[in-house]
């Protein structure tokens, strides 16, 4: 009798150790992220974003600041265009874009980050996680994984994504976006990750970031510039180009162009002005930021607008949805010059 006790005992010793030493369940790492998220005062992080969402891949370098609890520096490098070099930046004033080529920040009245998911701050993919009750939960040898739905409020073809987190220290590692036939089309690979590091004042003014940046990114030199190359959408959803109009401006020439169909727009090209490097300008924009895949434009219900290798572009349309907007923008820089 007192062999089968100890035996039992012995047996009740292991499977508390066994559970003891087993796999976290996923209510445990959700608390995990949460009690991380909430006691840090911020942090920094570098990542590589790539982009599959049209013809041509694209290809970020990305760093981001982050201080509680509202101020953001999300520094993009496209790999292949210097020029393209732009920083999300959001503090007291507001949010936001800075471009250093044309030597102007424009600033949003915006929620943003809050407002949609964002594959490349931690914050926004534990918030993901907490607000999808059906998320999935794995592990592997190194990582937790989550599969859950996104909040891309102006990109519904992207409604899924798989966040890997290091199991040591539940910090992110990889975090990759599905269209619905669940193809990877944008990854983020996260490099280190510094939590709680000091931050000074200037880190996130306006002014201070675009004289830093611009050590790297020169202004735009545009005299004597007298034309420039007209660019069409790839993708034109059934609508077909029907009027063609060229406008001489003071600084350049005007370019509109009205296509025909079920889904009607009108884009609008122009020589984009360019301050001198001593006159900063901030220009008030409507919309929120939204990433073209090249660069960031300003969308609304009605518009889409942006900056781009010297040049001012515009998408008006009443029958274009914003994801459509985004899909007919995102393909310019994917279509052949005529």
């Amino acid at each position: 009798m007192k062999k089968r006790s100890a035996l039992i005992i012995f047996a009740s010793l292991i499977f508390i150790l066994l559970t003891a030493c087993g796999e976290q369940s996923k209510e445990d790492v959700v608390k995990k992220l949460e009690e991380q998220a909430e006691k840090m005062s911020g942090y920094k992080t570098d990542a590589s974003m790539t982009m599959n969402t049209g013809k041509e891949q694209q290809k970020y370098h990305i760093e981001v600041w982050h201080k509680k609890k509202d101020f953001y520096r999300v520094k993009l490098q496209h790999d292949q265009d210097e020029e393209g070099s732009q920083i999300i930046l959001k503090n007291k004033e507001g949010v936001f874009v800075l471009t250093p080529a044309l030597n102007k920040s424009f600033k949003f009245q915006s929620e943003w980050p809050q407002n949609s998911s964002q594959p490349y701050l931690y914050e926004s993919l534990v918030q993901d996680i907490l607000k999808d009750s059906e998320a999935e939960f794995s592990t592997m040898e190194d990582y937790y994984v989550f599969k859950t739905k996104t909040n891309y409020q102006n990109n519904k073809s992207l409604p899924f994504q798989e966040i890997y987190f290091d199991k040591k220290t539940y910090q992110p590692v990889l975090v990759k976006v599905f269209d619905q036939d669940m193809q990877a089309l944008v990854e983020v690979q996260f490099g280190g990750f510094t939590k709680d590091p000091s931050f000074k004042e200037e880190d996130f003014d306006v002014q201070k970031n675009m004289a830093a940046v611009q050590t790297e990114v020169p202004v735009m030199n545009m005299e004597g510039e007298q034309t420039f190359t007209v660019r069409y959408p790839a993708v034109q959803l059934g609508a077909e180009l029907a009027e063609k109009q060229e406008v001489d401006m003071e600084a350049g020439k005007r370019v509109i162009m009205t296509y025909k169909g079920d889904k009607s727009f009108t884009i609008i090209e122009e020589q984009a002005e360019v301050k001198a490097a001593s006159t900063a300008d901030v220009v008030p924009v409507q919309g929120e930021p939204v990433n073209l895949g090249f660069t960031i434009g300003a969308i609304n219900d009605n518009t889409l607008e942006w900056n781009y290798k010297g040049m001012k572009f515009r998408l008006a349309s009443n029958d274009l949805t914003r994801e459509e907007m985004i899909e007919v923008a995102g393909s310019v820089y994917d279509q052949s010059v005529k």
